[in-house]
Order: structure tokens, then C-alpha cells, then sequence
């Protein structure tokens, strides 16, 4: 399966919204989550691992891909796919020569940051936030049009983050985005299996229909 198709539907973790967090992996996976990334910024290393291990036995078991948020020796003692970094993480070049075979998403929160992130080697981009979120206070809100500026600019996948949900997936796919990145909109529902569901739903038909237009003007 090629990269952008495990991009379409990236669930993020969040112990303050569902503290078992292998559970909600396994719910979400359920649901139709085409990656997991491992998020659980106030645990400690040991802890991280062996949740991450256990991950990553589920995303095996559904053929998910599994990136480990900003730390990359949890990303490589749990053999996750990859890892995402942001401006404040180890560097893009810096983390390709300590672990080369980890697919590297970077972060960015600007045009000037796609760019440079592309250029140091990233496979591909977690751009946002895309609106307002309770789960990225305190960085930019590029809305859609700085989202589709960086679609447009960079040739590597896009994947937005921040206040994405089922009211304004079908807008943000539309830019052109590979897929998107949740976080509240799963963890944060009362199913977070249904959740997953509802959204891979309204993905798969947004990139299906932008697939069959694209193909009909070549």
C-alpha cells in the first residue's frame, strides 16, 4: 500500500481523554484508522515503550502504520514505522541518519516550515493547525488556505491536524490534503470505534470523488 493511503485517516492518542490508551487503539483501528500515532506527552519512557509495544502488535494485526510522537529511540525500542517531529524535536536530517529506515513526518505550522522540511528529507508533512484546538493551544491557525498553500507548494503527502471533525473533514480533503489527523474528534467521542468509522466514511468518499474528477480532466 502505497504511503498516502495510510495517511487518509492518522488517529492520534490521548490518555486525558481515554487513559487506556492501547484500548483506544484497538478502537479506533476497529473503526477503520489507516495509522496510529503514539502520543502521551506527561509518560514516562518505560511507560511509553511498553504501551508502544503493545500498539504495535495491533497495528500489525490490522495493517495499520504506527508513528511514535516526537521521540525517536521509543519510535525504534518499539520498531514503529516512524516517527513524527517537530520544530522543537531532534532534526529531520539528524533523525534520518540515527535511524534510516523510520518514515519521518514533520510538523510544520507555516509555508516557510513545509518548505524547509521537504527539503531536509521529510516523507511527509503534518501541517496545521487547520482551526482552533484544545489539543495544539498556543500554535498558529494556518486555516484552509494556508493548508492549501502548502499543498500546492510541497510534493510530498499532506496531512492536517488541528480542530479536524466530522462538520469539516469533506472542506479540509478538498484542499488536497493525502488524508487527515485526529485526535478529540475520536478520543473525545462516546464510540471511539464509530467515530473512526464515521470519518474513514466521509474520507474515502471525499478522495474517491477528487480521484474520479482528476482522472476525467487527463
Amino acid at each position: 500500500m502505497r504511503l498516502e493511503n495510510h495517511l487518509r485517516l492518522l488517529v492520534l492518542t490521548e490518555p486525558k481523554l481515554r487513559p487506556d490508551v492501547a484500548e483506544s487503539v484497538r478502537e479506533a483501528l476497529e473503526g477503520g484508522a489507516t495509522s496510529i500515532q503514539l502520543r502521551m506527552k506527561e509518560a514516562s519512557t518505560r511507560q511509553m515503550i511498553e504501551v508502544g509495544l503493545e500498539i504495535r502488535r495491533l497495528t500489525r494485526e490490522y495493517g495499520a502504520l504506527y508513528f511514535v510522537d516526537d521521540r525517536v529511540d521509543v519510535a525504534l525500542a518499539c520498531k514503529a514505522d516512524g516517527v513524527q517531529l517537530g520544530p522543537d524535536d531532534m532534526p529531520v536530517e539528524t533523525a534520518r541518519e540515527v535511524a534510516p529506515n523510520l518514515l519521518i513526518g514533520a510538523s510544520v505550522y507555516s509555508l516557510e516550515e513545509a518548505l524547509k522540511a521537504e527539503k531536509a528529507g521529510a516523507d511527509f508533512l503534518g501541517a496545521g493547525s487547520v482551526y482552533p484546538s484544545p489539543t495544539k493551544q498556543g500554535v498558529p491557525v494556518i486555516g484552509l488556505d494556508g493548508l492549501r498553500l502548502i499543498v500546492n507548494a510541497v510534493k510530498i503527502p499532506v496531512v492536517a491536524i488541528g480542530g479536524v471533525n466530522e462538520s469539516n473533514a469533506l472542506e479540509v480533503l478538498e484542499t488536497g490534503v493525502a488524508g487527515i489527523a485526529v485526535v478529540s474528534a475520536v478520543m473525545g467521542a462516546p464510540s471511539a470505534k464509530e467515530a473512526t468509522s464515521r470519518l474513514r466514511s466521509i474520507v474515502d468518499k471525499a478522495l474517491a470523488a477528487m480521484q474520479k474528477a482528476s482522472s476525467r480532466h487527463e
